[in-house]
């Protein structure tokens, strides 16, 4: 199951080192609602070696204006603390797990 990050439980996860993904959503968009399910998916099946997790920027705006999130869905890829690769919009799961073992 994905988690649920708020400013706070990010700015940790993202200090912690390990690989993590962030979907920056919203309830209110429908992109993001049909990438929802595959997001799930790789967090059920990465889970205990990439913390993959959402923020729903309706809910928090500190870190969505700290890393520039002007559109969603938007996720972010961290590796060592550091972000290194963004992708805007929907995808396919092939296109985000090509992503992901890029952090292990």
């Amino acid at each position: 199951m994905a988690l649920t990050f708020n400013d706070e439980s990010l700015k940790q996860a993202i200090a912690s080192g390990k690989p993590v993904v962030v979907d920056f959503w919203a309830t209110w968009c429908g992109p993001c609602r049909m990438i929802a399910p595959v997001v799930e998916a790789l967090a059920a099946d990465y889970e205990g070696r990439v913390l993959i997790g959402k923020y729903d920027v309706d809910e928090g705006t500190e870190m969505a204006a700290e890393y520039g999130v002007r559109n969603i869905p938007t996720l972010l890829f961290f590796k060592d603390g550091q972000l290194v690769q963004r992708h805007v919009g929907s995808t396919t799961r092939d296109t985000l797990e090509q992503i992901i073992k890029t952090l292990l």
